[in-house]
């Protein structure tokens, strides 16, 4: 079986949520808005993986607060993955995506489902209004 654990970072700050949008190229699931993390090395531990991707994708430097969902799928391409959700606090401030995204923005919690995949909307509600 081709499998592998996953781990994203739920970034709040002042009640905005981090997005980032994958490149129109990307392979899986191009052109979408997500948030950070991505996939783990085999044998890697979640939390310094999430801190490693997060770092890699965004440049922030993050401390992880609590888990929030463990979510399992299997890719377009395939693969099945164990997804690990973290609510996570930015130590920095001076986002610098990676070449994997194109664009991020802190957008409000209110509003984060109109434009988040609807994957990540089930985590949204625990901390909108809406």
């Amino acid at each position: 079986m081709n499998f592998r654990i996953a781990a994203k970072s739920f970034i709040i700050e002042d009640n905005k949520l981090l997005i980032i949008k994958r490149r129109p190229n990307d392979v899986q699931k191009p052109s979408i808005w997500e948030i950070p993390g991505g996939r783990l090395e085999l044998g890697e531990d979640p939390n310094q993986g999430l801190i490693r991707e997060t770092k890699e994708e965004t440049n922030l430097d993050i401390e992880i607060k609590k888990p929030l969902n463990v979510k399992h799928f299997t890719r377009d391409d395939g693969q099945t993955i164990t997804m690990l959700i973290f609510l996570c606090q930015a130590l920095n401030q001076d986002v610098k995506l990676s070449e994997e995204h194109t664009e991020y923005e802190w957008i409000n919690l209110d509003e984060a489902k109109s434009k988040i995949g609807e994957f990540f909307h089930e985590d949204v509600d625990k901390f909108s209004n809406t």
